[in-house]
């Protein structure tokens, strides 16, 4: 019997979504509707049996789709959140144990460069191994003038967004070995910037910047670099301060495919890109807009 093919404009919640708001960091277990991040609709493969993964921001989000699906192509996972985010980070433990994977819960601010290093090395020792970083943990938050972006948020918004792909890179590469995997996170924004996500947008151009090199830099050691960049897509960070409250009912509906993506729409990507299937592939950004271009 051959699979149902599905229309791409209504697979996933195509209407408006109910207005709502929650204070920075957000629970996805509040959100309504609930992001789909693959729980029960990514189906695997086993195309990473045995590996050993990290995954930033794996709590919710794209995070947890990438972490839900590598467990179901057969790694174990650790996944690190902010403290205030351990119920949904509990949720995806259990998501990823009950597929037979070991789960490594571990809460930080990836902000603080010492936690970044003692992340890292929490991880390569519960996990036994390391094999694969995705850094997808952002921080996004919409301020309409300028002259309202405070230093404080710029700092802050560089210091997750980009400053902790250097403190955790670093603190990995004494263990990640040649087939090894590094998968940045960046955006849309970093080619069609909106005009109220300054600061976010700029730190979205620095992760491909930071994703090109890194791959030039590491290929001599067989390790692998490649960027994924979402367009916009329904996760907790959208409704905490990400957009402002009152375009959350149309939100992902100026998309080509009319509607906002669901974070399982990405998993596929990651799982690629941390797989043997894209072993040619470095230095390389894909695109899962929904049909904003990026060049």
């Amino acid at each position: 019997m051959s699979k149902q093919i599905c229309n791409p404009l209504t697979k996933y919640h195509h209407g408006k979504f109910p207005k709502q708001k929650q204070a920075a960091p957000a629970l996805q277990c509040e959100m309504d509707p609930i992001p789909d991040c693959g729980e029960k609709t990514y189906q695997g493969h086993g195309r990473l049996e045995g590996r050993k993964m990290l995954v930033t921001g794996g709590d919710s989000g794209i995070g947890r789709a990438a972490a839900i699906a590598y467990a179901k192509e057969g790694a174990d996972v650790a996944i690190n959140y902010l403290p205030y985010e351990q119920k949904d980070a509990e949720d995806v433990a259990k998501v990823i144990e009950a597929v037979g994977r070991k789960a490594v819960l571990i809460p930080g601010d990836l902000s603080d460069e010492a936690f970044c290093k003692k992340l890292v090395e929490q991880a390569h020792q519960k996990l036994g191994g390391l094999d694969n970083l995705t850094l997808v943990a952002g921080k996004q938050t919409a301020v309409e003038d300028i002259m309202e972006l405070t230093t404080e948020q710029i700092k802050k918004t560089f210091e997750i967004n980009v400053f902790s792909l250097f403190w955790v890179t670093k603190a990995a590469l004494g263990y990640l070995k040649p087939g090894s995997t590094i998968i940045t996170t960046s955006s849309v924004q970093a080619y069609q910037p909106s005009g109220n996500l300054l600061d976010y947008a700029a730190t979205k151009t620095a992760i491909i910047a930071f994703t090109r090199g890194l791959a030039n830099q590491l290929s001599s050691k067989g390790i692998r670099v490649n960027c994924v960049a979402p367009g916009p897509v329904w996760t907790p960070l959208q409704i905490c301060g990400g957009q402002p409250s009152e375009v959350i009912p149309e939100f992902g509906k100026q998309t080509p495919l009319q509607r906002a993506g669901q974070p399982v729409e990405l998993a596929g990507v990651y799982v690629h890109l941390a797989s043997e299937e894209s072993s040619y592939t470095t230095a390389e950004t894909y695109g899962v807009t929904g049909g904003m271009h990026i060049n």
